[in-house]
């Protein structure tokens, strides 16, 4: 189990924030998806959440085996679909005990980043069969007029609190590089490596936004006055000064490879 300073443990302080308000992702990525796999698909899915993602899985007739490392992000999976071809498993996706060579694809929806640069290759080159599938998605949000100016105009208020960005831009919509690309680029355990991208934007109240920051780790780690603090500023500057909506410009890819 991890510790409470282990951000990935951060989400399951907020596990029902989180299922109502984070998107779901682009039908034809999944499509794109299974045209790669067998019927019935045996699928590791790692850092599932509440099940954004695993509900899409299921639909399309995988089987589904969940590692979530937040117990009530867990449970609340659980709830949301019961199901005899769902298992989930509480855990740490480089821990938790799978058959080698036993899955036909490992499958992550914005968690991949949190496993460690040497698992996100390892860990699926030991638990696929030959030709599995990994595959790897990733919310890029963009540099775009689509925002109306919000995201530069709000910068100010978020470093008040510490919370400026850092790094380097948001990219252009055509820009967008997702970084696990470029890691199985120069694994040759990987071959047909392939990127997709859907344009994805996601618009929210002011309300709705404060919720959406309410399910990042980054503030929900943050101390409690300052995350109020910086809550009711943005909060109140979506109502202020974008008449009480934004758009959250967004790209969403598919990064596939498969094991040789």
């Amino acid at each position: 189990m991890p510790s409470a300073a282990d951000a990935r443990f951060s989400f399951n302080q907020a596990a029902e924030i989180y299922d109502a308000i984070r998107p779901s992702y682009p039908p034809a990525l999944f499509d794109y998806l299974f045209a790669l796999l067998p019927p019935k698909p045996r699928i590791i899915e790692v850092g599932p959440g509440t099940g954004q993602a695993t509900r899409d899985l299921l639909r399309r007739g995988a089987v589904v085996h969940a590692i979530e490392i937040g117990p009530a992000m867990a449970a609340k999976l659980r709830s949301n679909l019961p199901s005899a071809e769902l298992q989930v498993t509480v855990g740490d996706f480089e821990r938790v005990a799978v058959a080698e060579r036993s899955m036909d694809a490992v499958f992550s929806a914005t968690a991949y980043h949190w496993v460690s640069p040497g698992g996100q290759a390892d860990r699926p080159a030991a638990i696929l069969k030959p030709g599995g599938v990994l595959a790897i998605v990733d919310t890029n949000q963009v540099d775009s007029p689509d925002d109306e100016g919000f995201f530069d105009a709000v910068q100010p208020t978020y470093e008040r609190y510490g919370q400026g960005h850092t790094g380097p831009p948001a990219p252009q919509r055509d820009g967008v590089d997702p970084p696990i690309r470029q890691l199985l680029s120069q694994d040759r355990r990987f071959a047909n490596l392939e990127v997709h991208s859907y344009d994805w934007n996601q618009t929210y109240t002011a309300l709705a936004y404060r919720q959406l920051m309410l399910s990042y780790s980054v503030t929900q780690m943050m101390e409690p006055q300052e995350r109020q603090g910086l809550l009711d500023d943005i909060e109140k500057f979506i109502q202020e000064r974008f008449g009480g909506r934004i758009t959250r410009p967004l790209v969403v890819t598919l990064t596939t490879a498969t094991l040789v």
